[in-house]
């Protein structure tokens, strides 16, 4: 028996709306750093982590907001039309899933950056490397 399909796979249908709802509340660096890139407009990005993680390094293009000042400083950072996308260091960090949260109290619409900044850099490093091989 196949271990994969001891439990088996969801119904198409069911498996739709899985995944979109996931979709619907996540985003990966892929798609970030492209639409960054692009001046997609619309979308602010939000490093949710302290002042010293960001001093360390942080997605160009993303504003300075932690956590627990989203609700007394989003406002003057993020247009209220704005869809914002959150990271915080990665994917062992509730931090992104909080500050979500926080902007969704705010009335935004907000996704997550799934991987955090880890793997940002990861995604930044491969780029990097691929490049050199060039």
């Amino acid at each position: 028996m196949s271990e994969t399909l001891r439990i088996p796979a969801a119904p198409a249908a069911e498996a739709i709306a899985h995944f979109s709802a996931r979709l619907a509340f996540e985003t990966d660096v892929s798609d970030v750093a492209a639409d960054l890139e692009r001046g997609a407009p619309g979308v602010v990005v939000v490093d949710t982590r302290s002042a010293d993680a960001w001093r360390h390094g942080h997605v160009a293009g993303a504003v300075h907001l932690p956590t627990a000042e989203i609700p007394r400083r989003a406002a003057g950072l993020v247009p209220a039309d704005a869809t914002v996308i959150v990271y915080c260091w990665g994917p062992g960090c509730n931090g992104a899933a909080k500050a979500a949260l926080a902007f969704a109290r705010l009335g935004h619409p907000v996704k997550e950056m799934i991987g955090g900044f880890e793997y940002w850099a990861r995604s930044e490093e491969h780029t990097s490397e691929l490049q050199s091989l060039r």
